[in-house]
């Protein structure tokens, strides 16, 4: 057997160094070593994102999908994609910071909701005898004996994993302890008067929000976002699924990814309040129907064909060891019902959180993300539908786009020729995240630089045409002291309109369903990460929404991870989560009649009312 070689890698100005085995491309490498590099594509050469430039080394030869992607300049000034690379000796690598998913704003706040706790699982405080010769009942008996005599509480079932453990920790803590019980199953063992944690999860396809919780109070202990890991494999649900159907070890390689994060998630948190994983006796886990398929290893090829059914709809309680999660011993995890293959428990989530099924009136409610979901509310009649909005809002398939991380333009507010900025952090510019772009599409339609159709006119002095693509200078060469310069492109503009043309129809379809008119909607609720951030003045100016006055618009935050936590604490929330599951009615955007003709006409920038098909623009 031949013993492939090794060869030294510096990511730089990560200061990150490892080894990397001959035939291991550059992406591959970074992932072992902790850096986490855009993948749009996951590895297939065609989204561009994974660029980096070799500073030093001897590599293989450009591959024809990096000649399709990158500009000669760049090819010769060593830029190249990580996916496609694979070095022939040592090498140092430089990292640009719009290939790096992180450090990257992950968005955990939200809107908050009072409920009376009311947990699924309840711990209670004992003190047993010890066996002699007199008593020499087991250990197990003994204990449920001790609940059913001290708490009048049943027991008739105790997780393996505790009987394993019992036995060795009574001795160990003379007696005297806390034990968990779920339903009638005794699933955790403490010592007297230790935390009884809850873990909510909202698994989103880009960010992961965790929340650990007080199951006896409610109280929010700690909290934290972080990127999802599988961004390696695409950014995507359907770069994912493909990935998954590859093989089996793909499969398991996404679910493993998961865990690791939900694991990771819950040593941080806990650590914040001087706890331990083992004190997490629950977990809700919240995502849409593709992410919870991959987190629990179900397959996947039926998500990817028509008409995309999912292997479950209804809510599920599993232990949380099988999943790979390491909690304590018998705990489990709950999640919330599906609706449809591409309508899933976060959607559910961000309903339950809002209440809207209470709401008198019409409203909208959506949750902005790759893939958005809508819901209108009809006095209590719901009916949702998933739009295919891509990753644009996301800064992906943008030339200059980038998540939000520091350096990301964010506002942008164009005066004449003057262009001014405001980037997060305060940090000087290096990308523009998808509440910049938004912006930036709507400044650029205001100053007359866009027609309706999206054409960039050549009538401003920042319109210039670069290597035969039409684009507009934000911010120059030379604002950025001889950097390239940061733009918007005739093909960003196209991205832009395809993904707020998705969510308009979305929201047109469910309105023509209700035999309803935009006019009518007395409010609209945004959720999600991206909803917290956009400026929802320009999502107007462009079409995204309809033409409402302001006041009807209300941005709420990540309303999936407080449904996660309402499910976490309350099992009549959990009840009602099934109620929302059921009563939604799941509307196919694709076979909605007038789904083409209202799609095209969606794709136009500017203020208008759409019915049946038709544009009506509006001054």
């Amino acid at each position: 057997m031949v013993r492939k070689k090794m060869y030294g890698v510096d990511f730089e100005p990560i200061g990150r160094r490892g080894q990397c085995q001959e035939g291991q491309s550059l992406f591959d490498c970074a992932q072992k070593l902790g850096i986490e590099l855009v993948s749009i594509c996951g590895g297939k050469g065609t989204c561009g994102k994974c660029r980096v430039q070799i500073l030093a080394s001897s590599t293989s030869e450009p591959t024809s999908a990096e000649q399709g992607i990158l500009r000669r300049h760049e090819l010769e000034a060593g830029y190249r994609l990580a996916c496609q690379t694979y070095l022939l000796g040592d090498c140092k690598v430089g990292v640009p910071p719009e290939s790096l998913t992180t450090p990257q704003r992950a968005q955990v706040e939200g809107l908050q909701v009072d409920v009376t706790p009311n947990p699924p699982v309840l711990s209670y405080d004992l003190e047993l005898s010890p066996p002699s010769l007199s008593d020499y009942e087991a250990d197990a008996e003994r204990m449920v004996e001790a609940l059913a005599r001290q708490h009048r509480v049943s027991c008739r079932r105790i997780d393996i994993n505790i009987l394993r453990e019992l036995s060795t920790k009574l001795r160990a803590w003379g007696w005297k302890l806390r034990a968990s019980v779920r339903g009638d199953e005794i699933i955790a063992l403490g010592t007297v008067s230790s935390h009884n944690l809850g873990l909510a999860i909202d698994l989103g396809t880009t960010k992961v929000a965790g929340y650990l919780l007080d199951l006896d109070t409610g109280k929010v202990l700690s909290s934290k976002g972080i990127m999802n890991p599988q961004i390696t494999c695409g950014e995507d649900v359907i770069s994912r699924i493909a990935r998954a159907r590859s093989s089996p070890d793909e499969a398991a390689h996404l679910q493993q990814l998961a865990a690791n994060a939900l694991n990771q998630l819950a040593l941080d948190l806990c650590a914040e309040i001087k706890a331990e994983p083992p004190d997490i006796v629950e977990i809700v886990v919240v995502g849409n129907t593709a992410m919870q398929h991959l987190f629990l290893s179900l397959p996947v090829e039926q998500l990817a064909l028509s008409p995309y059914v999912p292997a479950v709809k209804r809510a599920l309680d599993i232990k949380a060891c099988e999943l790979g999660l390491c909690v304590a011993s018998g705990g489990y995890v709950h999640l919330l019902p599906n609706i449809a293959g591409f309508v899933g428990a976060d959607h559910v989530a961000m309903l339950l959180a809002t209440d809207v099924r209470r709401a008198k009136g019409l409203l909208v409610a959506l949750d902005i993300g790759t893939n958005t979901e809508v819901c209108l509310v009809d006095n209590g009649k719901m009916s949702s539908v998933s739009c295919a909005s891509g990753p644009a809002f996301e800064g992906a398939h943008i030339k200059h786009g980038m998540r939000g991380a520091s350096g990301a333009i964010e506002h942008i507010q164009i005066a004449g020729d003057k262009v001014e900025i405001q980037t997060i952090g305060g940090e000087l510019p290096v990308g523009i995240c998808g509440s910049g772009v938004l912006d930036a599409i709507a400044q650029l339609y205001v100053a007359g630089v866009l027609e309706a159709k999206g054409k960039m006119q050549k009538n401003h002095q920042r319109v210039r045409i670069y290597q035969d693509e039409t684009e507009f200078v934000l911010v120059s060469e030379k604002e950025r002291d001889g950097k390239q310069a940061i733009t918007i492109t005739q093909k960003d503009v196209r991205e832009v309109q395809l993904a707020k043309a998705a969510i308009r129809t979305g929201i047109q379809v469910l309105l023509e369903h209700s035999e309803r008119t935009e006019d009518e909607i007395e409010q609209v609720i945004i959720a999600g990460a991206f909803g917290s951030y956009l400026n929802v003045a320009s999502a107007v100016t462009i079409g995204m929404f309809p033409p409402l006055s302001l006041n009807r618009f209300r941005q709420v935050g990540n309303a999936a991870g407080m449904g996660a936590k309402l499910a976490l604490i309350s099992m009549d929330k959990r009840a009602e989560a099934q109620v929302i599951a059921n009563q939604v009615d799941y509307v196919e955007l694709a076979v909605a009649p007038r789904f083409s003709q209202t799609f095209a006409q969606a794709n136009y920038l500017g203020r208008y009312r759409i019915a049946h098909g038709r544009r009506e623009e509006i001054d």
